[in-house]
């Protein structure tokens, strides 16, 4: 049995030594490649013995892709919701009154109701393909980086808090430039509305069939910057992953005596434990950087170019009164009006949406997103240290078969 293994997932390791270094301690994967399971092997024993072979490099990814996949199947419709909550109040007319019309979305349950309403349970999962296409690097990038780093940055700092809080922002940061384009098209396609041409300020300005043709007239009509609109508020999202990872592991090490994707080789896992850990350092997180995320939308889902034929140029009407405009020559609207973007970076988006729609407006769909992003981080999280803890069990058994093979003792059928 390798000693090794043992190190690597016994309660003194992570419990008392914050370091909990799990990354180097299995061994390497071509140890056993010289041993060879016996012809009349069955087939779940050529497996165990196969996945020895596997290098915990891969352990990671494999985890973190097959933890997002589920996380989005489960949290898709109210991603749905909770995205045009956000991005509804960036869709109003400029100098228009900000009235409130018949179709106007309020709160989860009313939002939902009129989507399931006008475009059916199709509706509630639209953007699912670039999410599942997103949430695979994105955990896949995210926890290989942090898992690999946290290791790095505690040797530089000497600091726990400093260590993880590092790796998680490193990882967050890699993950997030990698994947942003595939966000953008998933915001643009949950915030559409399939009833309605936009006429009452309130609905998206554009109409994409599927993600291929988003991505397609988003690069005729916009061009490249178009897929990375909205990367400022996401980089500053950052600060999220450094106080939920941190936090989740230090909650986990406490209820449980395991760092991430740390299991005991026999009994229970504390999965309640595991759980509350998720639970309370989401809500945490979420809690004190959601406005980021309205920011993050409401630039993800305005046009940075003149948009399609629209009788009242929807995303470049609105924001700050810009006197200095006053007879510039340039893309204008029926009524003489130029045509601009509303929100222009951080700061001014921030300044315009406060001075517009009020500090509220920052925390428009926060409920709905703690109802999504709860579960979500909860699927992910369980997710991923259940098949870490299965791939573990599994190459554990492996272990001992290949032993067996070596002493010519046991029975390894």
């Amino acid at each position: 049995m390798s000693q090794g293994r043992e190190n690597a997932t016994g309660a003194g390791t992570s419990a008392h030594d914050p370091r909990a270094p799990d990354a180097d301690v299995y061994p390497p994967a071509d140890v056993y490649l010289h041993v060879t399971p016996p012809p009349e092997a069955s087939t779940l024993t050529r497996f165990e013995i196969w996945t020895t072979r596997i290098p915990h490099n891969y352990v990671t990814p494999f985890c973190g892709a097959a933890a997002g996949v589920a996380s989005g199947i489960v949290t898709c419709p109210l991603d749905v919701i909770k995205t045009k909550l956000q991005a509804q109040g960036g869709f109003v007319r400029r100098g228009g009154k900000m009235v409130e019309p018949s179709n106007l979305y309020r709160g989860m349950i009313g939002t939902g109701r009129m989507i399931w309403r006008e475009e059916g349970v199709r509706g509630l999962y639209r953007g699912l393909g670039p999410m599942l296409m997103g949430y695979l690097p994105t955990w896949a990038v995210y926890l290989t980086v942090y898992d690999r780093s946290r290791e790095f940055y505690y040797d530089k700092t000497d600091n726990w808090w400093l260590a993880r809080g590092y790796a998680s922002v490193t990882a967050g940061a890699c993950s997030t430039i990698v994947t942003n384009p595939i966000w953008v098209i998933k915001t643009r396609l949950m915030s559409q509305r399939v009833v309605g041409n936009g006429s009452d300020g309130y609905a998206a300005p554009w109409h994409y069939r599927n993600t291929l043709d988003a991505a397609r007239k988003m690069y005729l009509n916009e061009g490249l910057r178009s897929f990375y609109s909205g990367l400022t508020p996401a980089l500053l999202g950052l600060t999220h992953v450094a106080i939920q990872f941190p936090l989740y592991e230090y909650l986990k090490m406490a209820f449980t005596g395991y760092g991430i994707g740390e299991h005991p080789e026999g009994g229970s896992s504390h999965w309640i434990g595991i759980s509350l850990a998720t639970f309370l350092s989401k809500v945490c997180a979420s809690t004190m950087t959601y406005p980021h995320e309205v920011l993050r939308t409401r630039l993800q889902t305005q046009q940075r170019a003149e948009p399609a034929p629209s009788p009242e140029e929807i995303s470049f009407r609105g924001g700050l009164h810009h006197p200095e405009d006053c007879g510039r020559s340039g893309p204008s609207s029926s009524d003489g009006m130029p045509n601009r973007p509303r929100y222009q970076g951080v700061l001014r988006t921030c300044k315009t949406i406060l001075q517009e729609e009020g500090w509220r407006a920052f925390y428009s769909g926060i409920g709905t997103n703690l109802v999504r992003a709860v579960p979500a981080a909860m699927t992910t999280m369980l997710t991923y240290e259940y098949l870490r803890k299965s791939i573990q069990r599994v190459q554990h058994e492996g272990e001992k078969k290949l032993t067996s093979i070596e002493t010519g003792e046991g029975d390894v059928l």
